[in-house]
């Protein structure tokens, strides 16, 4: 295992950066040339056809047969023309991935490439493997893939990619994206109602979203080099080096020559596809990295984030790197995030959090603004359990992210506006009166945009003219928590315009009904504003007295997907049914419970096969090294304490592994899911691994460097 780690270490030391050429310094002259998205379409369709699609998107409707066979046969050209052979309806399976299965344009019995638009709207892949939380048996095998003409179709390799939603033959959806297009429908519905109390011109809104993705990047020997970062996607064993992220000279550092090619090859893949990142830049750990697009509507940023990820492993095989997602590899440095920049757009292109220059405009922008954060409030433990992921359990709360706990940061001037709001008493309208200056609506100005610092340790900020959602994990799918928020946010403006229009209905002015049901709405969350340091302690204990749920571990945290708010919440737009959450925290602890026990068995593999025997090796030349200082009359104390030491440890090492074993077929015996999670969680993960983990490094320490197994932290993350 020596040799391999140290071959790696020489390979890896021989690489030399592969800058990409180029076919133009300008974007604009290949960007979406592998998309077929509307511009293409409106080049290659016949107008009224067109006319229909672009129709059907904005509507959320179903293209008719003709259409779709107009659709499907200028695609074919397309994409036969741009080199491709086959097609695939490219979906998101309750899996964490992407998934598709391609068909060739050939026909064998016609003798010519032929593509019909019934292949084009649906497809039957094999619905039995994929995970459905009990809604599908093995022998039940349909699913069915249908095709959402609001993402764009790509071209990867000589393949046609057709964004698809992946549903079971009774209906139920078996996909991250079914749910979030209803979510994405319920918002828009509830945001434009609300909008109509102040400009009846608005028709739709339009929840975007911005995917800054973070990630590590290192050589592929080393990596090789690991079993457990193969396995588990983290490191399991491995101590900090001496020098890791405590200089700060890595973020916004100069980006080195290979990671820089790779970064430029993966930019130009992604511009062909028409994703829009847009910025680079090195993160605080050493090998960190991060990307973000420009912001689109979030059904195309979910897509785009998961194509994205997959470009980037596959661009990085070219560079001869490894691509880490999981939130926490490395013990002791920084995790990766996925932080989502959602905000709400209407259809005359007015950004709802975007405070404006006048006391009308900003009392709508209060009035999504102040709901925003009472949905979370409201719903802050479902929000939780939409990031709760075994990866993202070790990352959250730690020195760079957001602890457990849901709360919202503002800014010192917006908390004052709102208290200002809150506190001002009933207004009465009188001849003359500036209603909106006495509640200081007017006072918000256009400065707010930056008046206020960034807050890290913050699970959910406003930064300006957008919410940022933090806590999202590095490895997860956007698409799971913008379902959630977005179908929170939608409930609430509901539940507010219901009690504007009663108020409204019973002789109050319009706006004092707004203003009226905003105080309310305002008073009833102000527990989840938060401006301070979200790692302290006093914020544990306060939260606690403001009733605010911490929830450190994943099993107990999906436990609010199936309370009977989560239902109804869920259940009255149709985003999931009662049934569907069920499967879905199924499917989540299941998953909870393969990846601690994978994890576990990587951890008892190494130590047993790979750690210990080392170890006995290297004592026996130290018991050699101890035996001949005595012959020869020198002390040899110093040597046999290190022996002493190394068997402490071994021995530490050696019970941890068996009695962890021991453990897991205790509870492997457990059938339900839940407290099978969480028992892996309590016995497994937090009994064991720390413990094991304590000892394997310390041994790292006292054996020499020539002779041990596992590539270092200072290998891995430093060799460029």
């Amino acid at each position: 295992m020596a040799i391999l780690r140290f071959n790696a270490v020489q390979e890896a030391g021989r690489r030399h950066s592969k800058t990409p050429e180029l076919p133009s310094n300008k974007v604009s002259d290949y960007y979406g040339s592998t998309c077929y998205d509307l511009k293409q379409m409106q080049s290659t369709l016949a107008p009224d056809v067109f006319k229909d699609v672009k129709n059907c998107i904005a509507k959320g409707k179903k293209i008719n047969p003709e259409v779709a066979n107009a659709v499907a046969a200028a695609v074919k050209s397309w994409a036969l023309d741009n080199g491709m052979t086959h097609y695939t309806h490219w979906f998101q399976p309750l899996t964490g991935s992407t998934a598709e299965k391609h068909d060739s344009f050939f026909d064998s019995i016609s003798g010519i490439e032929k593509f019909k638009g019934s292949a084009l709207v649906q497809q039957e892949p094999d619905a039995s493997s994929f995970p459905s939380g009990g809604i599908r048996q093995t022998f039940e095998a349909r699913g069915y893939t249908a095709w959402d003409p609001s993402s764009p179709m790509f071209k990867w390799g000589t393949t046609l990619c057709i964004p698809t939603i992946f549903v079971s033959y009774t209906g139920e959806a078996l996909d991250v994206k079914a749910p979030l297009l209803k979510a994405l429908e319920a918002v828009d519905k509830a945001a434009t109602k609300v909008c109509k109390y102040f400009d009846r011109n608005i028709t739709s809104v339009t929840a975007s979203l911005g995917c800054e993705q973070e990630y590590f990047a290192i050589d592929k020997a080393l990596y090789n080099a690991r079993p457990d970062l193969v396995m588990s996607g983290r490191t399991v064993f491995g101590h900090p080096p001496a020098r890791g992220q405590q200089l700060d000279d890595h973020y916004f550092g100069s980006i080195q020559s290979r990671v820089f090619a790779f970064m430029q090859d993966f930019e130009f893949e992604c511009h062909k596809l028409g994703i829009p990142v847009t910025t680079r830049h090195n993160e605080v750990a050493p090998s960190q990295f991060e990307v973000a697009p420009l912001f689109e509507e979030v059904n195309v940023a979910t897509d785009h984030n998961m194509m994205m990820m997959d470009v980037m492993g596959r661009v990085a095989e070219r560079h001869d790197l490894a691509i880490l997602f999981h939130e926490k590899p490395f013990a002791k440095i920084n995790g990766s995030g996925k932080h989502n920049n959602w905000s709400l757009i209407t259809s005359t292109g007015v950004n709802l959090f975007q405070p404006k220059s006048s006391a009308r405009e900003n009392l709508m922008f209060l009035t999504f603004f102040a709901n925003t954060i009472a949905a979370v409030h409201k719903y802050s433990d479902i929000l939780r359990a939409s990031i709760a992921s075994a990866g993202n359990d070790y990352r959250l709360g730690a020195n760079e992210a957001p602890p457990a706990i849901i709360s919202v940061f503002i800014g010192s001037q917006l908390s004052a506006v709102l208290d200002e709001l809150e506190n001002n008493g009933n207004i009465a309208i009188e001849k003359g009166d500036n209603m909106y200056m006495k509640l200081g609506i007017d006072k918000i100005p256009e400065i707010i945009l930056d008046n206020t610092d960034r807050n890290r340790t913050s699970p959910f900020a406003f930064t300006g003219n957008k919410f940022e959602f933090r806590a999202v994990g590095s490895f997860q799918n956007a698409g799971i928590p913008m379902t959630v928020l977005n179908t929170i946010v939608a409930k609430q403006l509901n539940d507010f315009r219901e009690e504007v229009d009663a108020l409204i209905a019973g002789g109050t002015e319009k706006r004092l009904a707004i203003i009226n049901v905003l105080r309310k709405c305002i008073k009833e969350s102000k527990n989840v504003r938060f401006e301070g340091d979200g790692y302290s302690d006093e914020w544990v204990k306060e939260a606690k007295k403001r009733g605010l749920s911490n929830i450190k571990d994943t099993p107990e945290a999906l436990d609010a997907f199936l309370t009977k708010e989560s239902k109804e919440v869920f259940g009255c737009y149709n985003v999931l049914s009662e049934r569907e959450l069920e499967a879905r925290n199924e499917i989540l602890w299941e998953n909870y419970i393969m990846k601690v026990q994978i994890e576990s068995r990587v951890m008892g593999d190494l130590a047993l096969n790979h750690i210990l025997p080392t170890v006995v090796k290297y004592q026996m030349k130290l018991i050699d090294a101890a035996k001949g200082l005595k012959e020869i009359g020198l002390d040899n104390e110093s040597t046999l304490n290190v022996i002493r030491k190394i068997t402490e440890h071994s021995e530490g090492v050696k019970t941890g592994v068996l009695a962890m074993i021991d453990e897991r077929r205790r509870i492997n015996k457990i059938e339900d899911s839940r407290k099978k999670s969480i028992e892996y969680c309590k016995n497994i993960k937090h009994k064991y691994f720390e413990k094991i983990r304590y000892h394997v490094d310390k041994l790292e320490l006292f054996v020499g460097d020539e002779d041990w197994p596992l590539v270092k932290y200072r290998e891995m993350l430093f060799l460029h």
